[in-house]
């Protein structure tokens, strides 16, 4: 438990909120351009860079345990300003490290630093959230999105017009440098008031949101990875166009994202979370079963359906009295990451064995599983 100080609704606080969620969705999104240039670089083939982009999200996966616990210690402050700044100086030696090994080390480290900032930037959202007595997360939560995109339309167009990969980095490290500076002075000190343990076993409500964030980032990641396969190998679009799909879903994702909290105050958040789960189901299904090219209304659907399921789990994390906030934003932070590392491999088994509108129509089920446990997700615990 913490005590903020000072008052923790307050316009820089909220501006700082966002910053930190800004800085999560740049700093990540600002990878994945260099990608290409790092597998030239290296020489390796498909796997060797397999192998490598795993020690990213395991860098995450371990870290995020430690960051809830020191949440809870020593403030989300110092999370979020420690992730930042391991993001600002790893990623221009991710366009500069010579070897696999190299790079293995600095991507793990990478990785580290954006578990921090998801973890430490969801606490520090629940604390400003609670103290304004109003739905923010899935305005905050917007701010990821926008930080996405701005960082992958950056960093892309710097490499378009011939920046070299190092220079592009670096002004990428800049920006989150900026942000950094304009963050700090308004995140929330804190203190901690007992001492949170480095970690507690997820059970009860924890665990049930845990798994309902695992079905929600495996469905996110799948609209990202599967996609466009399924738009050109079953409705039958031309390769050029089947990012259509991606782009109708992340744009209603953000879209939804900025409105979410408003609709919540409105039908509050048991019924939220049923609407937007029957929303991307529905989505789900018109993606597999119209004819193209209306099977595209089904990508907006999903985007807008899963827009404030995220944030409003993440609400219920830090709400819920079984084990300590920042521990159960860390779980849930795990359970999620743990959707977007084996929603692509198993997306893509099932495919294989059954075809990819089974692998779908699997995602479908499942995000109807989200829907049928709305009441229980967000009862009082």
């Amino acid at each position: 438990m913490t005590i903020s100080i000072p008052s923790g609704d307050t316009p820089g606080t909220r501006l700082a909120t966002r910053l930190s969620f800004f800085i999560a969705g740049f700093g990540t999104a600002c990878w994945a351009p260099l990608v290409p240039y790092v597998k030239t670089r290296l020489g390796v083939d498909e796997a060797g860079l397999g192998l490598l982009l795993l020690c990213l999200g395991v860098g995450s996966v371990v870290t995020m345990p430690a960051a809830g616990a020191l949440s809870g210690r020593i403030g989300a402050r110092a999370v979020i300003l420690a992730g930042s700044l391991g993001l600002a100086v790893t990623l221009p030696l991710l366009a500069v490290a010579p070897t696999s090994a190299a790079i293995a080390v600095v991507l793990f480290a990478f990785g580290a630093s954006i578990g921090a900032v998801d973890v430490g930037a969801n606490v520090h959202a629940v604390e400003v959230q609670e103290a304004a007595g109003i739905p923010l997360m899935s305005n905050f939560h917007g701010l990821y999105s926008v930080g996405g995109l701005i960082g992958a339309a950056g960093m892309t167009g710097a490499l378009w017009i011939g920046l070299a990969p190092s220079v592009a980095a670096l002004a990428a490290a800049f920006i989150l440098a900026l942000a950094i500076v304009v963050a700090s002075p308004r995140l929330l000190r804190t203190r901690a008031e007992d001492q949170t343990p480095l970690f507690v076993r997820p059970r009860g409500i924890v665990l049930l949101i845990g798994l309902l964030a695992f079905v929600m980032f495996l469905t996110e990641g799948a609209m990202l990875d599967w996609g466009a396969v399924f738009l050109t190998e079953n409705k039958d679009f031309p390769a050029s166009q089947a990012g259509i799909g991606y782009a109708l879903f992340a744009g209603a994702m953000t879209i939804g994202r900025f409105t979410g909290d408003r609709f919540t105050r409105l039908v509050g958040a048991r019924s939220m979370l049923l609407i937007g789960a029957t929303l991307a189901t529905i989505g789900l299904l018109k993606i597999i079963l119209l004819p193209a090219p209306l099977s595209l209304i089904g990508f907006l659907f999903v985007g807008l359906g899963a827009a404030n399921i995220v944030p409003l789990l993440f609400t219920q994390a830090g709400r819920q009295k079984v084990m300590p906030a920042g521990l159960a934003i860390a779980a849930m932070s795990m359970f999620g990451y743990a959707g977007v590392l084996l929603g692509p491999a198993l997306v893509g088994f099932v495919g294989k064995a059954f075809g990819l509108p089974i692998a779908f129509g699997m995602l479908a089920a499942m995000v109807t599983v989200v829907a049928a446990c709305s009441q229980r997700a967000t009862q009082p615990a």
